[in-house]
């Protein structure tokens, strides 16, 4: 396993946007405008109906349709897994969510931190910073860094603030908690979530891909927006991108179909135990404006209260998402250029809020 040596990398924290690198021989050389959507896949679903829909293409250079059961990085969609992983470990006994994290990975943490409890991990109150990535990650993008070395980047900074003392999303507690799964389990974090929810719920599409850069089986290619040294953009084909330091946070492939039977299992009450499940859909009430709960964020769209996660990769923007009833839920994949630019994908947007309004 490669670890980058401290001369290739600097602090640039993991959750940050990249910034866009000029690179003469990489890309489409096609003008692009940011936030191009190439290939859009949706899913609609629940009690009051389904509806399937595909647009755009499979790539740029040959432009034939798009593959609607196409994989994709599903980005951070990947911590609701993370979290019923984690949940399905706290109805079996064997995970406390008021246990600190130092109980279960001793060493990990400095005497800088308080007790940080399990449960901080999953609702994003922990107060641990942003681990480090590479300066140059396009560069980098075939190149691994380990998720132990993000961690131990995000420890040496110290605490930002108590355990439960405010909520700021970022990845470093969902990849802590995928070390803390591998310590309890004594298995790897990949093979838990094999075991635990793919397999039985038969998501054949969805896996870890490891420090493997490619996408194994069918898939439409992915494209990011990037800037010449004139100011100029162009597309360029990212399909290809090692992903591990995302690790338990991030590092997920799936498909439309997967997505959804793992949202309508998740909401019908198939993957977790009703008080571990309420646990997932319920935000801190003491902190002001706090709107995430183990994993989901809770959202308003109309005069509905839905629950969602989005999540964003290079290349590759998606949502999954359910009214708490599960009487509507919403897959949406789309391959935007602008995927890990700030803010939501405005295709992504509209397509939601229209889905669940």
């Amino acid at each position: 396993m490669l670890t980058p040596t401290a001369a290739r990398v600097r602090p640039l924290l993991a959750d940050d946007p990249p910034r866009a690198h000029d690179h003469q021989d990489e890309g489409t050389g096609i003008p692009a405008d940011p936030g191009v959507t190439v290939k859009s896949l949706v899913r609609v679903g629940g009690t009051d109906g389904t509806w399937r829909g595909s647009s755009g293409v499979h790539d740029l250079v040959t432009h034939r349709k798009a593959d609607p059961h196409g994989r994709f990085r599903a980005g951070s969609v990947t911590k609701i897994v993370t979290a019923a992983v984690a949940l399905q470990l706290v109805a079996e006994g064997r995970l406390d969510l008021d246990e600190p994290v130092q109980h279960y990975l001793p060493g990990l943490l400095t005497e800088k931190f308080e007790p940080v409890p399990v449960r901080s991990l999953l609702n994003y109150t922990s107060g641990l910073k942003s681990g480090d990535g590479f300066d140059d990650e396009f560069a980098h993008r075939y190149d691994t860094l380990d998720p132990r070395t993000v961690v131990a980047s995000a420890v040496a900074k110290g605490p930002e603030h108590s355990p439960g003392d405010e909520q700021h999303y970022r990845n470093i507690g969902y990849t802590v908690l995928g070390l803390l799964i591998e310590k309890v389990t004594g298995d790897s974090y990949a093979h838990q979530a094999e075991e635990r929810i793919f397999g039985p719920l038969r998501m054949r599409d969805t896996y870890f891909p490891g420090t493997d850069p490619r996408i194994r089986g069918p898939h439409n290619r992915g494209y990011q927006t990037m800037k010449r040294a004139d100011g100029t953009t162009r597309l360029v084909d990212v399909t290809e991108w090692n992903q591990y330091d995302r690790f338990a946070a991030g590092d997920m492939i799936s498909s439309t179909a997967d997505l959804e039977v793992f949202t309508r299992a998740l909401f019908g009450g198939e993957v977790l135990p009703e008080p571990q499940l309420k646990e997932m859909l319920t935000a801190p009430e003491e902190i002001d404006g706090a709107a995430f709960g183990a994993g989901l964020q809770r959202m308003r769209i109309g005069d509905r209260v839905v629950w969602l996660k989005t999540g964003a990769r290079y290349g590759y923007t998606t949502i999954i998402a359910a009214t708490e009833d599960g009487r509507r839920t919403l897959v949406h994949s789309v391959n935007a250029t602008d995927a890990k630019g700030e803010g939501m994908n405005a295709v992504a947007e509209r397509i939601a809020r229209a889905a669940l309004s």
